[in-house]
């Protein structure tokens, strides 16, 4: 028996928009367990990757929206004229006979839009970091939504003058903008600005997400969640509706019910092994941030140690010569050569207050500008240090969370991974750095 082409074609076509589906649905749940797996950094301790940020949009010069005349950092408008006509159109029913119906047809075309942005800051307690949302995904709010007709001044005030054929004369106007000072989520690539020392979080081919929404971080990630779920939906529906119109096609009762539930299986199959290979992966990617992380930690320890020489250098140049002062240097000195570049969080957390406490004991030292400008560089980076110990803290947490709650502790058994241990002290620093030297082995 020869089987035509047209027989498989449903449900070939079915299974590969199936698989189509099946595609975008991981993608979905690929970018919810970033959301949900990267921890928010503040604006002092981003380091250059992917960063999540929550803050405050602030722009030098803001911009002013087109219809709501509000001061923002991104903004989109759009007009549209509604149209209608009706027609005579002549066809020929079942029976030869000629006929005459009248259609209707109406709709909205758009006659005016633009999209503008700006550069801005996301500013939250610990500071500022500049955003570039070119190429970001934008999830705006309404800001304005009117419709009117020519009586009114909006009409041709923020209107092209020109209309579109067989208008009703009618406009739809629409704004979505990120207001000045709104509270955004942020989702990017933080790289260093080119104008300074500083970071910025731009658009990067090589980032999985970036994101600027107006939504929080829980509205975000149900999005994504819902967004997989109704993906696996539509999967499911193309792949059975595949073998049913295959069925409609024939004559004999060559598609069972049966065919029916292994065309749903096969999607649900291919749906559990995207499944196990996203979750791998996403617990391979928190691994890699951990080792992110605790490198953050690492670099600020050892700019504070570069730090404490230049200190001590400072102190020694005054022409005062007192034995109390050289007391003091003599104890910086003793710390310093205690303490080991990588590790030596242990003595040096205690540096910074014998500083400001040699600078309180000596005013003369508070006139040079130098010294001054050393203890703030100083000052912020125990700042800094105490941020990467909790962000590292933080996305472990994350890390052995995962690890330990099914399913994906099943996944991490069977690709044996293994959990990382927290900075609980700096007295733990050296037991800490075995330990994550161990990890890295394994």
């Amino acid at each position: 028996m020869n089987v035509p082409a047209s027989f498989w074609l449903p449900p070939a076509l079915g299974g590969l928009l199936a698989l189509l589906v099946l595609g975008f649905s991981l993608r979905a749940n690929r970018r919810r367990r970033i959301v949900e797996d990267v921890p928010t950094s503040k604006t002092t301790g981003v380091f250059i990757g992917l960063v999540e940020l929550k803050g405050k949009a602030e722009a030098a010069a803001p911009l002013t929206s087109h219809l709501a005349e509000v001061a923002c950092v991104w903004t989109s408008y759009k007009v549209e004229e509604h149209w209608s006509y009706t027609r005579q159109v002549r066809y020929t029913d079942s029976k030869g006979r000629s006929r005459t119906r009248t259609e209707h047809h109406s709709g909205w075309t758009t006659v005016a839009e633009e999209t503008r942005l700006t550069a801005f800051d996301l500013v939250d307690d610990h500071g500022r970091i500049q955003v570039l949302p070119e190429g970001a995904k934008i999830e705006p709010q309404e800001v304005f939504s009117e419709t009117c007709d020519r009586r009114s001044r909006l009409y041709y005030g923020k209107g092209p003058e020109g209309g579109v054929a067989n208008s009703d004369h009618r406009r739809r106007f629409t704004e979505t903008a990120i207001v000045q000072h709104a509270v955004v989520y942020v989702m990017g690539q933080a790289r260093e600005r080119q104008d300074m020392v500083a970071a910025e979080v731009a658009a990067d081919k090589g980032a999985p997400l970036f994101l600027i929404s107006t939504r929080t971080e829980e509205q975000i990630r149900r999005g994504f969640g819902w967004t997989q779920w109704l993906l696996h939906v539509l999967g499911i529906a193309l792949a059975v509706g595949g073998m049913l119109a295959q069925q409609s096609n024939v004559h004999e009762g060559v598609v069972t019910p049966l065919s029916l539930v292994v065309s749903g299986l096969a999607y649900v199959g291919a749906a559990l092994l995207g499944w196990l290979w996203s979750v791998y992966n996403s617990l391979i990617g928190l691994s890699q941030r951990v080792n992110q992380g605790w490198s953050q930690v690492d670099v600020q320890l050892v700019r504070r140690c570069e730090l404490i020489p230049r200190v001590v250098e400072t102190i020694s140049g005054l022409r005062d010569h007192e034995k109390t002062v050289q007391a003091e240097l003599a104890a910086l000195r003793a710390q310093l050569e205690a303490t080991p570049l990588a590790g030596g969080g242990t003595r040096t957390a205690r540096v910074s207050g014998r500083v400001a406490a040699v600078a309180e004991s000596y005013p003369e030292l508070k006139s040079q500008g130098a010294f001054l400008a050393l203890q703030a560089t100083l000052a912020d980076t125990e700042t800094r240090i105490a941020l990467a110990r909790a962000y590292y803290n933080e996305i472990a947490t994350t890390y052995n969370t995962r690890l330990q709650t099914m399913p994906d502790g099943l996944v991490a058994w069977v690709a044996r991974l293994k959990g990382r241990e927290l900075m609980t002290g700096w007295e733990a620093e050296g037991a800490a750095g075995a330990g994550q030297a161990s990890a890295h082995g394994s």
